[in-house]
């Protein structure tokens, strides 16, 4: 196993860090191994949003369910997808572009988020952690009131990153499906009742697997952040898709 795909197997979410502070070239380095993902027609239609206000950091951990370690991160980054900076390209060309859709919200999202795998790649080569964080995708309004987003700009997902504690360090990683679990072979195939209840068997310990899937359900499907963040998708999406308070266009 070679030392990439090594470190990709180790590598795990970090949420304690150390007080060692991340030096500017190895936040230059993650920066620029950022930049070297792939992009959709090399645009990088993403904006990266350094966070180093103290009292915005501190507002973003709040905002982001109550996940106060996050403020205590040596280094946070807003990867937002961009739909907008295209735009004035356009406009300085003396073009009239149309106003963004689904599919370029889609393809920007795409490109953020292989900008952020490659800076946490980067981050865990240089002994960094990092913890990305999805809850940035809640309270519209105040999010993009603290990080002054214009239209079409979406906060695709947040990173934070530190040096882990020796505790961070040894904690068990969570234990991944399995290749035969994820994959289907040139088409989309629904499970059995009987395949699902074994991908779970060794997940669910002593409960039933009724039970086990209850209390999950609760926990993530049913809950409030998820609600939250379903309802907070839809102003960004009224924003791409032109819709008014009514929902018409």
């Amino acid at each position: 196993m070679n030392e990439i795909i090594k470190s990709l197997y180790e590598r795990k979410s970090v949420r304690i860090f150390t007080d060692k502070e991340i030096s500017e070239e190895d936040k230059n380095s993650i920066l620029y191994a950022a930049l070297q993902a792939p992009s959709a027609g090399c645009q990088l239609l993403y904006t990266i949003l350094d966070m180093t206000d103290p009292e915005k950091k501190e507002k973003l951990a709040e905002l982001c369910d109550h996940q106060l370690f996050m403020a205590k991160a040596k280094m946070m980054l807003v990867f937002c997808a961009d739909c907008r900076k295209w735009l004035s390209f356009y406009e300085e060309a003396g073009l009239v572009p149309r106003s963004p859709g689904a599919g370029d919200l889609l393809l920007a999202v795409e490109d953020a988020l292989i900008a952020a795998q490659n800076a946490v790649t980067a981050a865990e080569s240089l002994g960094i952690g990092s913890c990305y964080i999805g809850d940035i995708m809640e309270n519209a309004e105040e999010v993009k009131a603290l990080l002054q987003l214009p239209p079409y700009v979406y906060p695709a997902c947040l990173l934070v990153f530190g040096y882990a504690t020796k505790q961070q360090k040894e904690r068990k990683k969570p234990e991944r499906f399995r290749v035969s679990d994820i994959v289907c072979e040139n088409r989309y195939r629904d499970k059995s009742s009987a395949e699902i209840r074994e991908m779970f068997a060794e997940r669910t310990g002593t409960k039933a697997y009724e039970e086990w899937m209850e209390a999950f359900w609760k926990r993530k499907y049913e809950s409030d952040f998820s609600k939250e963040m379903n309802r907070s998708m839809e102003i960004y999406l009224d924003e791409f898709l032109g819709r008014t308070d009514d929902g018409a266009e």
